[in-house]
């Protein structure tokens, strides 16, 4: 009687681990004072400090979102020689967290993609200001919205993008019009003769 209410229990236990897995929560950007905490307390721990212009670097950078903080704080702990940390420091860092960003975190977004979804992406960052109207988004493929929704929604379920308001997308990580636009991506957008 003992075991099976062991059993039970562990089974139980079980589910709710399963269903934690997958429970994703939404990480959005930080606000400023949470950013530079973020950024300043590992290194004073260290015995360094930033300069205020340096933080304002990082968080323009950044764009406060939590993991690009990690990759730029990283990227800059390896160049600088000093405390305070500089704006020279942080442009030091930011051409190789961005290259460490375009090996892994861009890279593999974009290999999870199909063709016709890395187009609509492609199309996207072809609309001059983001967020992008959908409407402006379909006209660059070529197609109606209707047919352009779906694609949309595969990307919003993917992560790649997001709508912040009706009838509006955009990427939902800094940064990743940029990339499209450095690596040579952005080229491959087909569009209707």
């Amino acid at each position: 009687m003992q075991q099976g209410r062991q059993l039970a229990k562990l089974t139980g236990d079980a589910k709710s681990y399963s269903e934690r897995l997958f429970d994703f929560p939404e990480v959005d950007k930080l606000d400023k004072k949470s950013a530079i905490q973020a950024l300043v307390k590992p290194v004073r721990e260290e015995g360094m400090n930033y300069e205020l212009a340096a933080l304002d670097e990082v968080l323009k950078e950044t764009g406060g979102y939590p993991y690009f903080l990690q990759v730029w704080g990283s990227h800059i702990w390896e160049v600088a020689e000093s405390s305070p940390i500089t704006t020279n420091d942080v442009i030091k860092a930011t051409s190789r967290a961005l290259r460490a960003l375009d090996k892994g975190f861009f890279k593999v977004r974009i290999e999870r993609l199909t063709e016709r979804q890395l187009n609509y992406t492609l199309a996207i960052a072809a609309v001059d200001r983001l967020p992008a109207n959908s409407t402006d988004v379909a006209n660059v493929l070529g197609i109606s919205v209707s047919q352009a929704a779906p694609l949309r929604e595969e990307l919003i379920k993917k992560g790649i993008a997001y709508s912040p308001n009706r009838g509006l997308v955009t990427f939902s990580v800094p940064k990743f019009k940029e990339y499209l636009l450095r690596s040579g991506y952005y080229s491959k957008l087909t569009v209707p003769d």
